[in-house]
């Protein structure tokens, strides 16, 4: 395992990235909305990458065919923008992005309602971004990998949810995917001790049921095995000499 260790001029270009990235986000949840084809969010997602100069990372990555994983309800992650897929009220929409700012990449994942969802639906979706800065609380200088693991899956335990452990998160820079992996789970070992300059993608993914899961026909869409609803939610963080900094979240 290699874990880079980016310097102060990498670390400001991923920061740029994580900021862009964030803007993206924000404004492209200002469209999903009943009638809107999960295709058409992507298109438009892409182009506000492009906009910006930037490169969309998830377009053609392992031969994935969109700029965004847009999932829905069941499904868990890499969902394929679609025409055929239009929004409903009632969804649960999980959207999934990342792009490539001066060679620097950034990843962010974020779960919304459509509309009115039951309440079992809300506290998932509450829960599963809790799940998030519970590992955030231990992303600092000395402590291990596994320390950020076991935090987010004791909280997910709290509500006896089901932990997907057939996806983890994962290091990130000059690539999308770099060491380490990082699990929402315990760990049957502390992992790498985290250092400053160090930058991980943290991504609880939850289920209201099991956390079994299984991927569908097109090798991508990945859903629960009990038909049950999921939530993600990610960010792009950086281990400082401090407070670690979430660069795809600054307010």
């Amino acid at each position: 395992m290699s874990v880079t260790i980016k310097n102060p001029h990498e670390i400001e270009l991923m920061r740029e990235s994580g900021h862009l990235l964030e803007k993206v986000h924000d404004q492209l949840a200002e469209y999903i909305r009943p009638g809107i084809s999960t295709k058409e969010l992507d298109r438009i997602g892409e182009e506000m990458i492009r906009s910006m100069g930037c490169i969309p990372n998830f377009l053609n990555y392992a031969g994935f065919p969109g700029s965004f994983c847009i999932s829905l309800n069941d499904e868990v992650v890499h969902g394929i923008p679609s025409d055929k897929k239009i929004i409903q009220e009632g969804d649960v929409v999980k959207i999934d992005a990342g792009l490539i700012y001066k060679g620097y990449h950034s990843d962010a994942a974020r779960t919304y309602a459509v509309g009115e969802i039951p309440k079992e639906a809300q506290q998932l979706i509450k829960v599963t971004r809790e799940c998030f800065f519970a590992g955030l609380k231990y992303a600092k200088a000395g402590n291990h990998l596994n320390d950020i693991c076991k935090a987010i899956g004791a909280h997910a335990s709290k509500y006896n949810y089901g932990i997907v452990r057939d996806l983890v998160g994962h290091g990130i820079g000059r690539n999308l995917h770099e060491d380490p992996e990082i699990p929402n789970f315990p760990m049957r070992r502390r992992g790498v001790k985290l250092l400053p300059g160090m930058t991980l993608a943290v991504e609880p993914m939850i289920n209201l049921g099991r956390g079994d899961v299984e991927w569908l026909d097109d090798d991508w869409t990945v859903v629960t095995m009990d038909g049950s609803l999921s939530a993600h939610y990610e960010n792009t963080i950086l281990i400082t000499e401090g407070e670690p900094e979430i660069l795809t979240l600054t307010k």
